[in-house]
């Protein structure tokens, strides 16, 4: 008996802690032309010089909700859990937009305004607790006259004191519904002999066009290397791209400039021209309101 007490006390140790790993990492739409994200990165140093803190990305597209809403989901689950993400893409700062944590199943945290962008971990790692941020507590000290830089005063420093165990995640503040502000997209889903998708993000480097369609429903249809995928692309409704990409397993696999579809590295279906820009050459772009069909047609 005295083994399994003390068995549950440590394990009630780890998951108190699970909040508390230290780790914190940064995203915004800030860029690093300015101080504003070495700002966020003073506020937190100045919670807890032992935290350690890291950057997903501070490029995401000016008020591009969408974008880092993926960009989260891309990333999250590669950190352990009891990692604190902060993302600040807040175009509706200063205004009624709850500012809140949200606790995934898998033991992430994530700090944010709830206005889309926890539509992603929210549906993929799932939603254990959210709170809202009680700025009576969890604000910088002599910040209450700043309404346009919650990045720094907020969502930093609640962000620091959660993963420096200054605070409990129930000290955050009031425990919310178990639901958040969700963009609505297309999700990926096989129809007869149809695949159908969202462009989710583009690999901006290469102008590749990833898709949110699974490797688990590409693979229902049985393609084989070579079988040609006939894709259609729609914007707001409106077809922009019609055109032929041959499955293919290496980049190589056709000519330069020549297009084709694969697997990208989340195992998605994804769209590319060899040693080219498929998303500039044809004008395609992503967000939740660019999607895709796609049906194959056998090698001759």
């Amino acid at each position: 008996m005295k083994q399994i007490v003390t068995s549950l006390l440590i394990l009630l140790v780890v998951f108190q802690l699970s909040a508390q790993n230290k780790i914190v990492v940064f995203q915004t739409d800030f860029g690093l032309k300015d101080g504003a994200v070495s700002a966020m990165k003073g506020v937190a140093c100045s919670v807890s010089p032992d935290l350690k803190l890291f950057d997903l990305t501070h490029e995401i597209p000016a008020y591009n909700v969408w974008e880092a809403a993926y960009r989260l989901v891309q990333t999250a689950t590669y950190w352990p859990a009891g990692t604190v993400f902060v993302s600040v893409v807040d175009p509706g700062v200063g205004t009624d937009r709850k500012s809140v944590v949200l606790k995934t199943n898998s033991g992430h945290f994530f700090v944010t305004p709830d206005n889309g962008t926890l539509t992603l971990v929210a549906e993929s790692l799932g939603i254990a607790e959210i709170r809202e941020i009680d700025e009576a507590v969890n604000r910088r000290q002599n910040s209450e006259k700043s309404y346009t830089f919650h990045g720094r005063d907020v969502y930093a420093y609640t962000a620091a004191r959660l993963a420096a165990g200054a605070i409990t995640f129930e000290q955050v503040g009031k425990e919310l519904p178990k639901e958040v502000v969700s963009i609505p997209y297309q999700k990926a889903v096989l129809e007869g002999k149809k695949l159908k998708g969202n462009i989710s993000i583009l690999d901006i480097q290469y102008g590749n066009v990833w898709t949110n369609i699974p490797a688990e429903l590409v693979k229902q249809l049985n393609p084989q290397y070579g079988d040609l995928m006939h894709v259609v692309i729609y914007h707001d409704k409106i077809r922009v791209y019609e055109g032929n990409a041959p499955y293919s397993q290496t980049f190589g696999a056709v000519a330069k400039g020549k297009p084709l579809s694969y697997l990208n590295s989340l195992m998605q279906l994804s769209l590319a021209l060899n040693q080219g820009s498929f998303a500039k050459l044809y004008k395609i772009e992503s967000g939740n309101n660019w999607n895709v069909e796609v049906t194959i047609t056998p090698k001759k």
